[in-house]
């Protein structure tokens, strides 16, 4: 079995945590309302008002006077997401990580340990909520698909187990916009066949829809059917250290995506200091709305763990990515790969006075940020320009 694991409103719901005072009130983590600010995320109370990821700040001022802003704190949510991802490990060595936030875990393996699939989810529900002080939304299914779906219906502190063989029950009453794969442009046009829920694809002929719409008519047919064969890809044998967000709401501004990329780009760098790598390779990772995946790289001429490096070749790899037409994104992270350990770079740098001085920089960021807390001091690209 499956269980899919989605920690609620993740962003804003650490900082009300963290500050009691904001509890009950309508909070929106990211970028200013004075300027180009995006929300990264909103607690359910700023929901009520329509507020959502990928919203402009000003827009939602609007929405809601009453609104709290607080600019993203990226390496407080990683550390959170790396306790949470511990809990997961006490459980199963089979997790997928989608996100900060979010997982796939194969249970399977784990049931003589420590019970059933239903059971293991609410025992990884009651510790991150006792340990954590933080709520997670859980689906449990036979497949990656339907676990995912069934965790998010029931949000927030959500929990359902769909019984095996029950898909098409669970399924066919939900809208087609609960298929991977199908956006608004999409959505539009499987209206104008007259297939507006699950059910309308799942009874379709596959053979017409894939007439149809290509290669989509038969993916989201077998999803609709309940059908996914993927398995959990595990992370244990990664050679690579990477970070990487889901938005709820897909974000084509670039201004944002750059905000946040520079956010997990310093959080990497960080990491390859702290465990003494250095990377050869730079890599994009990004999920488009369709959710077709994408990955971009280029490999250095000399391995570095600077964030200067690192942050420069991220950003040209996205605005390379921007160059012939605007895309919406559902999830971007950076990567470093081609890893070695520091004492194996010892080739001369032609730019060595140049190097030191950004080590140098990085090294005091380092040092203040652990005895101080988390992002006190970091990069001001961290927030979007204002035109």
């Amino acid at each position: 079995m499956i269980v899919h694991v989605d920690m609620d409103a993740f962003y804003a719901s650490v900082e009300v945590r963290d500050n009691p005072t904001l509890k009950g009130k309508p909070v929106a983590v990211g970028g200013s309302p004075q300027g180009r600010g995006v929300i990264c995320a909103a607690n359910y109370e700023a929901r009520k008002f329509g507020i959502h990821s990928a919203m402009p700040s000003a827009h939602a001022i609007r929405l809601c006077k009453n609104l709290v802003f607080l600019p993203v704190n990226m390496q407080k949510y990683i550390d959170v997401s790396s306790k949470i991802r511990d809990i997961f490990y006490r459980y199963t060595p089979e997790v997928e990580p989608l996100s900060l936030d979010e997982a796939f875990l194969d249970v399977d393996g784990s049931k003589k340990l420590f019970g059933s699939a239903i059971e293991i989810g609410h025992a990884i529900k009651n510790d991150i909520q006792n340990e954590l002080n933080l709520t997670a939304s859980v689906g449990i299914a036979q497949n990656k698909y339907v676990a995912k779906v069934a965790s998010d219906i029931n949000k927030p502190n959500g929990f359902l187990y769909i019984e095996p063989g029950k898909e098409s029950q669970f399924l066919d009453p939900l809208p087609i916009n609960r298929l991977w794969g199908i956006g608004k442009a999409s959505e539009k046009r499987f209206h104008e066949f007259s297939l507006n829920s699950i059910k309308d694809i799942r009874q379709s002929n596959v053979q017409d829809l894939e007439t149809e719409f290509g290669k989509q008519g038969r993916k989201v047919w077998y999803l609709a059917n309940g059908i996914d064969t993927r398995s959990v890809e595990s992370e244990r044998k990664a050679k690579s250290i990477s970070h990487e967000t889901t938005f709820s709401q897909d974000i084509s501004d670039i201004h944002a995506l750059t905000a946040i990329l520079i956010n997990l780009t310093e959080s990497v760098a960080s990491r390859l200091r702290h465990k003494q790598i250095k990377c050869r390779t730079v890599i994009l990772k990004l999920r488009l709305a369709d959710f077709s995946r994408v990955t971009r790289s280029r490999t250095l001429l000399e391995a570095t763990d600077i964030t200067s490096e690192i942050w420069n070749t991220a950003k040209s790899l996205l605005q390379q990515f921007y160059q012939s037409e605007n895309h919406s994104l559902r999830l971007i992270g950076v990567g470093a790969g081609g890893l070695k350990k520091t004492s194996e770079q010892n080739q001369k740098d032609l730019f060595a006075e140049e190097t030191s001085s950004m080590t140098n920089i990085d090294k005091v960021t380092d040092k203040i940020n652990a005895k101080y807390g988390d992002k006190i001091i970091h990069r001001a690209r961290t927030t979007p320009k204002n035109n």
